[in-house]
């Protein structure tokens, strides 16, 4: 992807201020790598989110993640692509659980990527995660659709 082809999609230039601003609000004392992701939905809202890092690893969450909240929080239950930003020099992906959390809500969905450096990567989903885990896959019977409510629970 060319700058150029960055600056004439306004949402997409969206999509990385709110990326890059939520990097600046990461909470990450123990690694020192701080990132930010925004998610687009198909409606076109965006919701940002960044990596808030724990005494106790297992406790910390992702960016991607953060923002995948943030957009179910709003009504978002379709994804149309994401945008990454990292203190790391080159663009990285997502992690291997980032890129199933956004399976779930858009499969299909475009990952792009910046590096501090500027460059920009970007990949489909399918291409990152080619056998996705579905639950339609494993388990017989009715399935809700996320963000359905199950009888007797809010």
């Amino acid at each position: 992807m060319t700058r150029y082809e960055m600056e004439s999609d306004t949402k997409l230039a969206e999509l990385r201020d709110t990326a890059r601003r939520a990097m600046e609000r990461a909470y990450s004392p123990y690694s020192g790598f701080c990132v930010g992701a925004a998610v687009e939905t198909r409606e076109g809202s965006v919701h940002g989110g960044c990596n808030v890092e724990n005494a106790s690893f297992s406790v910390t969450i992702c960016a991607e993640r953060v923002a995948i909240g943030a957009a179910v929080t709003s009504g978002g239950r379709k994804l149309k692509r994401v945008y990454v930003c990292s203190t790391s020099a080159e663009p990285v992906p997502p992690c291997g659980v980032c890129r199933q959390a956004l399976s779930e809500f858009g499969p299909d969905l475009e990952v792009i990527s910046e590096g501090m450096d500027g460059r920009v990567r970007t990949w489909t989903l399918a291409d990152l995660l080619p056998e996705q885990f579905r639950l339609e896959d494993h388990v017989a019977g009715p399935r809700s659709e996320p963000g359905a409510r199950a009888e007797g629970h809010s």
